[in-house]
């Protein structure tokens, strides 16, 4: 059994870090601000709950405009690999709207009269909101295509590394960023734990004053992304002057570390129906006409399909239909409705989880779905993404129904029967232990394979393409949110600033009816689809 254990562990845990080189930092330092971005998150949902009188199915329906950015990472990707020697200008000015997001956060919450003279708070939350993700868009493409310039093409004496080796790397890189990313949400997870820490009794304006330094201490994100951009200039010099005592030109050492394995020619389908898209998105939804949102995903989801089928021309027959399945599996998979904003304010007015539990309640998925990622390590590598998503919808469903079940009072009968142990604390902490290693294990079987199928010349191209069909996806899962959140009315209690006298009242009324409907959809419609692909002949990566 010791020797069992020690195999699993080197296998799982001690062969990642053997397998760690200094090229990798930078691009897990830009995925690590993606993962600190989190900090914000508790703060943001006790802001709109207390502050703003905004729906569940208005915040669904705002959660929508703001993944479109992701739907266009397919052209930034594109651009990103046309500017392949001056993409980390595009870091720097995600970093820019990054900060402006926060930057207008922290003045409505340290001076809210301020802001509010100049124009209504929910019009710059609103703002807020659509500024950060298209920050984080583009450094995310940068970062795709820095795991692929992370990956060393010549070994120590300047030889070419054999292909093996280079495929494992290309995994251990794409396993290491999913990490960088859960490892930033288990730094903010432990810091809005010692933020909140004893902030249950204290009055409003001391829980205030947390938020707001929550706020302040966001700006490290732009500033993390900003540095790994930095090192990774720092490592190419390093590398530059080391292949020149090799004996290497200036011309092929320029060759080497500036330049992808083949040129780029521009993509008039990529560029011209990316500026299309980019133009009717806008138009649309300044112009606030009637099924917008539904217009907006239907032309998206056409151009990006069309864009698709002309890359696919770029790999083997096998490869193309692999990436097909993959792609159909993964939209089903990730475009599942959830309950929406409803349920996080019945778990915080009628099961009392307040800052504090919450924060630790973060702490506890980020810490698991961090260890799912090497206790599953060997099942993403040797299983397809098929086999994943189905252990995944199954697993899924059995963990929804405790929430179904203290929706109708599971939590008072366990409390009842076990003096006061199994309350409805105790079993959020068990489900979430369960559910959280679960998180993140469909996405790196996927990465793994583009990283490395993809042509050499559309590294960048092909991620972006895999991540806006799969980011449309969780734009579809925001409209089915709004969908079920329309069916459903869930509203939470809310009072006039001024007054304190209750404006609309709590109605939880039809939220077991929504969360029954949401467990249904997410175990039918992933099988449905994975259905569809084998009766279709199409495989999965």
């Amino acid at each position: 059994m010791p020797n069992a254990v020690f195999r699993w562990i080197d296998r799982n845990l001690l062969e990642l870090g053997r397998e760690m080189r200094l090229s990798f930092l930078p691009p897990l330092m830009v995925y690590c601000a993606a993962g600190v971005s989190g900090l914000t998150g508790i703060v943001g949902t006790f802001f709109v709950k207390d502050y703003l009188g905004l729906s569940a199915a208005f915040l669904a329906a705002l959660g929508f405009w703001a993944g479109i950015p992701w739907a266009l990472k397919m052209p930034i990707g594109h651009l990103v690999d046309l500017m392949w020697r001056h993409k980390a200008g595009l870091v720097y000015f995600g970093a820019l709207l990054i900060a402006a997001s926060l930057a207008i956060m922290i003045g409505l919450i340290g001076h809210p009269d301020a802001m509010r003279a100049l124009m209504p708070v929910e019009a710059w939350f609103v703002l807020s909101v659509l500024l950060s993700p298209v920050g984080y868009v583009m450094q995310d493409a940068v970062a795709d295509a820095m795991t692929v310039e992370a990956v060393p093409r010549l070994d120590e004496y300047g030889q070419p590394i054999p292909a093996d080796s280079v495929r494992l790397m290309h995994t251990t890189m794409q396993m290491l960023g999913r990490v960088a990313i859960i490892g930033g949400t288990v730094l903010v997870s432990l810091a809005n734990v010692v933020m909140f820490q004893g902030s249950e009794g204290l009055p409003e304006a001391d829980k205030v004053a947390i938020y707001l330094r929550i706020y302040e201490l966001a700006l490290i994100i732009p500033l993390l992304s900003v540095s790994g951009v930095l090192l990774g200039g720092f490592l190419k010099r390093r590398e530059a002057r080391r292949l020149a005592a090799l004996g290497r030109s200036r011309t092929e050492i320029d060759r080497l570390l500036h330049e992808p394995e083949e040129k780029t020619a521009p993509n008039g389908w990529i560029l011209g129906g990316s500026a299309v898209f980019v133009a009717l998105t806008v138009g649309i939804g300044l112009s606030g006409i009637e099924y917008g949102q539904e217009i907006i995903f239907a032309t998206s989801f056409t151009i990006i399909s069309l864009m698709i089928a002309r890359l696919l021309r770029e790999l083997s027959t096998e490869a193309a239909r692999t990436l097909l399945g993959t792609v159909i599996v993964i939209f089903a998979f990730r475009a599942l409705p959830g309950p929406g904003a409803g349920a996080s304010w019945w778990m915080i007015d009628e099961l009392g989880f307040d800052q504090s539990f919450l924060s630790r309640l973060d702490l506890i998925t980020s810490t698991l779905t961090l260890a799912g990622l090497f206790l599953f390590r060997r099942f993403m590598a040797e299983k397809s993404i098929a086999d994943i998503v189905i252990f995944l919808t199954i697993a899924s469903t059995l963990l929804s129904l405790p929430i179904i079940g203290m929706y109708h009072g599971l939590h008072e009968w366990t409390a009842a029967h076990s003096g006061g142990i199994v309350d409805a604390r105790f079993i959020a902490i068990a489900n979430t232990a369960l559910e959280s290693p679960l998180g993140q294990v469909s996405m790196v079987p996927m990465l793994a394979w583009i990283a490395n199928s993809a042509p050499p010349h559309l590294k960048a191209t092909f991620f972006a393409v895999m991540a806006s069909f799969t980011n449309l996806a969780l734009s579809a899962s925001q409209l089915g949110t709004k969908y079920l959140n329309q069916l459903y009315t869930i509203a939470r209690e809310i009072r006039d600033a001024a007054s304190g006298v209750i404006t609309i009242p709590a109605d939880y009324a039809e939220l077991g009816s929504l969360l029954v409907t949401v467990t249904l959809l997410g175990l039918l419609l992933p099988l449905a689809a994975i259905g569809l692909t084998r009766l279709a002949g199409l495989r999965s990566a």
